[in-house]
């Protein structure tokens, strides 16, 4: 199976571009450690939580989030709830479902070096 980390994001404005079944993401799930598949208003998703130290950590996490956002194209929804708890979802709006982009995205999330902004060591 192809590292999903050095492949990059295609553009959402393909007409052949359709969401994956959940077995195809299952499949998938195990290459992004930490991520959880969930079903919201019928739409499959990938989420992962996470506590940080402090506030300003968490929207340092953001921008950090943002980056690889912006580089590959894709953009998940970020939340930071009450002080400390990071919530990320990420899917493909434009297909109402997940595709490949959505388990490239993550696993760059991944690799970020986010370690000095949590409050506990992310365990796999």
């Amino acid at each position: 199976m192809l590292d999903l980390s050095i492949k990059k994001c295609v553009p959402c404005d393909l007409k052949d571009l359709r969401p994956m079944t959940e077995e195809v993401a299952n499949g998938l799930l195990r290459q992004v450690a930490g991520w959880n598949l969930v079903h919201e208003s019928g739409v499959l998703k990938l989420n992962r939580s996470m506590k940080v130290k402090s506030f300003s950590k968490g929207l340092e996490l953001f921008q950090l989030i943002a980056g690889v956002a912006e580089a590959e194209g894709h953009h998940p929804d970020l939340h930071l709830v009450e002080w400390n708890n990071i919530t990320i979802e990420i899917w493909t709006h434009a297909v109402d479902g997940l595709t490949e982009n959505d388990f490239i995205l993550a696993t760059k999330i991944n690799k970020l070096n986010m370690h000095h902004l949590l409050r506990r060591k992310l365990t796999d």
